[in-house]
């Protein structure tokens, strides 16, 4: 049997495949309105990219959609599955910040993949991936663009609100300021308010290095820079961000597959 981690988002699910700890195959996808079509469907282009068939796997999910998977074997706390897939990839890490669409979690591991601690900050959009996407529509500027823009800013705008609703009213006041505030600095404020609310969450639970970054808002070069900007060093991001937890969930299917063989 093969090993399946999928990770149900609200926006993307994420699908990865192992067998004897390599990566067969993975998978990104949009999340639809129902999660087991859409889970179903993600592995369906998983199996694939790997060319194999559905009878010969032991799945394991995680996410926000998981409880609606009925096909899958176990289901895991996406925390555990942070931790298990980022340890697998960067070894050195005691400590991995996931960014997501909803959410922000904080998780601290130990030096073989576990859980020691965690926190984790849903209550409002802000400081989010969605809260990004609103506010590039609103400054009608693409995210990419967003990102760099902010790498040239000499300072950054004064965007304090805790709820996106707020927040993007204080975001109109700069656009309409005269003179208005130029954009690079709005954005840069945009950013500094994300990363302000995870440095809370990072104090709850205490900084250990190596920090990584994982979900995908990681792939924002400007949120990354003001990141070690406040933590003051530099974070390690791996090559797909998102697909971690998903990793994580595979290589907690493959071991069960191995305790399963074993007795």
């Amino acid at each position: 049997m093969k090993a399946l981690g999928i990770d149900i988002g609200s926006l993307t699910t994420k699908v990865v495949i192992l067998e004897n700890g390599n990566i067969l195959s993975s998978i990104i996808t949009s999340s639809g309105d129902e999660p087991e079509p859409s889970a179903k469907e993600a592995i369906d282009k998983a199996l694939t990219q790997a060319n194999l068939s559905s009878n010969d796997l032991y799945i394991v999910s995680t996410g926000v959609g998981s409880k609606s998977i009925s096909f899958s074997q176990q289901q895991k706390a996406i925390t555990t599955c942070l931790a298990r897939g980022i340890s697998h990839l960067l070894p050195s890490v005691r400590m991995t910040i996931d960014m997501g669409a909803e959410s922000t979690t904080i998780v601290k591991l130990n030096q073989r993949g576990r859980v020691i601690d965690w926190a984790t900050h849903d209550k409002c959009a802000a400081g989010t991936g969605i809260f990004l996407q609103q506010m590039a529509r609103l400054m009608q500027v693409p995210l990419e663009e967003m990102a760099k823009l902010s790498l040239n800013a000499k300072s950054a705008a004064d965007i304090t609100s805790t709820c996106a609703v707020f927040a993007e009213s204080e975001v109109i006041s700069h656009v309409h300021r005269d003179p208005p505030t130029p954009k690079e600095e709005i954005v840069a404020g945009i950013y500094q308010s994300v990363i302000s609310r995870i440095m809370a969450l990072c104090k709850r639970t205490g900084i250990e290095k190596d920090v990584a970054v994982a979900g995908g808002v990681a792939r924002n070069i400007g949120i990354i820079n003001t990141l070690e900007k406040e933590l003051h060093f530099r974070v390690l991001v791996p090559e797909k961000p998102q697909l971690v937890a998903a990793l994580g969930a595979a290589i907690l299917a493959q071991e069960n597959l191995e305790r399963n063989s074993s007795n």
